[in-house]
């Protein structure tokens, strides 16, 4: 069994992400498992080496160890590129030329008001363009990043997919969640979706703790898992840490950091206690 911590360094840890590293540590210790931590920083605006340092830093501070080396990914984009080169020459990925704006206007224009705390699902305003269309787009210069043809995957998969949560049961994939997602980003070359369930299946997981707020992502992970033939995990998605106005605790928000209680001279123990967090039984 091998379970893992994956951050991405745009920011400081803070203590929603001690909840979930050591609700993934503790699951390895119940369960006699490897417990590894994995730097997910392809986005080279956002992360910053610094703050993967301090992700270590504040590791330690809560009493939690792991396996070396470390897998960053940023050292693994071409590993990450090349599977998207053989999705796509299934015929499964397809250039999208929409900026956030034009996404945005094609919503407001059909009506849809996306539902709260869930991303608009894209409306697949480039999945009907013609080879040549696309490739006379390319070749001007316009950026695109390439999306999944979900309608072109289901038709290579299994009628119906599932996957396991030991906290939620057995879950039947709901594609349309999430719709066309993008694989890889007109930035990176790569995307969180796929770079997740490539370095899950190099690294053999075999559970993933992660919050809830990553639940509906599994309906995709789980269909570029099929796709692949990756080996399907099983899931636990934890409840997430919120703060006294009821919000979860986010890096955008300014939430406090591991750094700041660590440098106000709390010990992690004094940290632990006052959290009082209380674990799912796994």
């Amino acid at each position: 069994m091998i379970t893992r911590f994956a951050p991405s360094p745009t920011g400081k840890l803070h203590p929603g992400h001690a909840y979930s590293a050591l609700a993934a540590w503790q699951f390895a210790r119940q369960h006699h498992a490897r417990f590894l931590l994995r730097i997910e920083d392809i986005d080279t605006q956002r992360c910053r080496p610094e703050f993967s340092e301090l992700i270590e830093t504040d590791l330690r501070w809560l009493g939690l160890d792991w396996e070396r080396p470390v897998l960053r990914q940023s050292e693994h984009l071409h590993e990450y590129q090349r599977v998207a080169h053989q999705l796509q020459e299934r015929g499964l990925l397809y250039p999208c030329f929409c900026s956030r704006r034009d996404i945005q206007t094609e919503l407001e224009a059909s009506g849809h008001t996306p539902q709260q705390n869930r991303p608009a699902v894209y409306p697949g305003t480039c999945r009907g363009l013609s080879k040549s269309e696309q490739q006379d787009r390319i070749a001007a210069g316009e950026e695109y990043s390439l999306r999944l043809n979900l309608e072109q995957a289901l038709r290579q998969l299994p009628s119906q997919l599932s996957w396991n949560d030991r906290i939620h049961g057995e879950q039947l994939i709901q594609p349309q969640l999430l719709g066309d997602v993008i694989l890889v980003r007109r930035d990176i070359g790569c995307s969180y979706h796929l770079c997740v369930t490539v370095d899950d299946a190099r690294q053999q997981i075999t559970h993933i703790v992660r919050g809830q707020d990553l639940f509906e992502s599994t309906h995709v992970h789980r269909i570029l898992q099929a796709l692949l033939a990756f080996p399907v995990p099983e899931y636990l998605h934890h409840p997430l840490i919120t703060d006294e106005r009821g919000e979860r605790l986010a890096k955008r928000l300014g939430s406090e950091s591991l750094q700041s209680i660590r440098e106000r001279g709390i010990s992690a123990a004094e940290f632990l206690h006052g959290a009082g967090f209380t674990f799912p039984d796994f």
